[in-house]
């Protein structure tokens, strides 16, 4: 009959647990607080310690496409900010890198980093800026790993848009040509208008009739060109658009400076972490402990 009450009292001795674990953290908050500071210093000191190496680093800018006439943006590789982190990463881009700078693959494979970088408060659906860096030495390979696995990146995201560039240019091109022609046709058809109404021997008849016929093939051409031109500005405008915002391209490229061979910021979080935890089990623990020395010593002698 005595089963049910188990429960219960469980509950309550799990409950004057956690209370007294509180309460001796209270008492005792020095530990933690100590044991965090020093895992701090410590983590910090360890980061320092380990020697420097140097890092190159490099911008990206992925892009951002849009529709084939300027319209939404759409998905591709270069809405995908993980796409740059795969690609560096793959095999066969190390192996490349590796070939093109010397560097071996294992050691480019465990010293590349990537790192969005994204502003505060700055609007979902922007592409952010995208740093990739390489650690190690000397610092002329690490220089030119960076740039390749950037140029990498560039060459990978951007097939869209480049293609898409390359037939606005023709267009542009295209257009060009064409309001050339027409402008050639204005400038033929009113020096043959001017000589017409130069010309004193031509009956008049004659002369109104051909001076009609080249208005009006002037009035057509006129038309012609300013829906050429129309044409032309939104060709440009969409050439513009896609080389300045759509294309991906490196913003900055790869400069080696000295730096810790370990990311101090790492060090100092694990080594404040660690400290913490010690320094909470150091003050959980010293009650304990002092309770059975003092059982200990008030034990009668044998």
């Amino acid at each position: 009959m005595s089963e049910p009450h188990a429960a219960p009292e469980l509950e309550d001795e799990q409950e004057v647990d956690l209370a007294s674990a509180w309460q001796q953290l209270k008492e005792r908050w020095w530990l933690p607080v100590g044991g965090l500071a020093v895992g701090a210093v410590l983590g910090v000191a360890l980061a320092l310690s380990g020697g420097s190496v140097w890092r190159a680093e490099t911008i990206v800018y992925l892009g951002q496409p849009f529709a084939p006439l300027g319209g939404g943006q759409i998905q591709s590789l270069a809405t995908n900010p993980r796409t740059v982190g795969e690609i560096v990463r793959s095999e066969s881009v190390l192996r490349d890198v590796s070939r093109a700078t010397g560097v071996p693959v294992a050691k480019l494979r465990s010293s590349i980093s990537t790192r969005e970088l994204t502003a505060v408060g700055q609007a979902r659906g922007i592409n952010p800026l995208m740093e990739i860096a390489v650690k190690g030495s000397p610092p002329r390979k690490i220089e030119a790993a960076a740039d390749a696995l950037a140029a990498r990146v560039v060459g990978n995201v951007s097939e869209y848009v480049t293609d898409k560039t390359k037939l606005l240019e023709e267009s542009v091109a295209r257009l060009e040509v064409q309001l050339d022609e027409v402008n050639e046709r204005i400038q033929v058809a009113q020096e043959q208008q001017a000589a017409v109404l130069a010309n004193r021997s031509l009956p008049l008849d004659q002369a109104l009739l051909v001076t009609a016929n080249l208005n009006s093939v002037i009035t057509t051409a006129d038309a012609r060109r300013a829906a050429i031109q129309d044409d032309l500005f939104e060709a440009r405008q969409l050439l513009n658009l896609a080389k300045q915002v759509e294309s991906s391209r490196v913003v900055e490229d790869a400069a080696a400076v000295k730096t810790t061979a370990r990311s101090s910021r790492t060090s100092l979080l694990v080594g404040a972490l660690i400290g913490l935890l010690v320094g909470t089990i150091a003050a959980l623990a010293v009650e304990p402990i002092a309770t059975r020395r003092r059982r200990r010593a008030n034990a009668p002698s044998g």
